[in-house]
């Protein structure tokens, strides 16, 4: 796995920044949606992973992301 360094996605803060600096509105995983929104971006990704994890290797970081978001 790579670390946030190496670009395997941002912390509270990087997203902070990055919302700051460009007018952005990124929002953290939702793996565990809490709301009804969360939960419909939780849906969102899985489906659009989906096809991209069927697809690719054993261990690819599609596969992984997919893990991690409980799809």
């Amino acid at each position: 796995k790579l670390p946030v360094s190496k670009g395997a996605g941002l912390t509270a803060k990087g997203r902070e920044k990055y919302n700051r600096e460009t007018g952005s509105n990124l929002k953290a995983p939702a793996p565990n949606p809490k709301t009804k929104a969360d939960q419909g971006r939780k849906d969102s990704f899985c489906a659009r992973m989906a096809p991209i994890a069927e697809k690719s290797e054993k261990g690819s970081r599609a596969k992984a992301a997919m893990q991690r978001w409980k799809c």
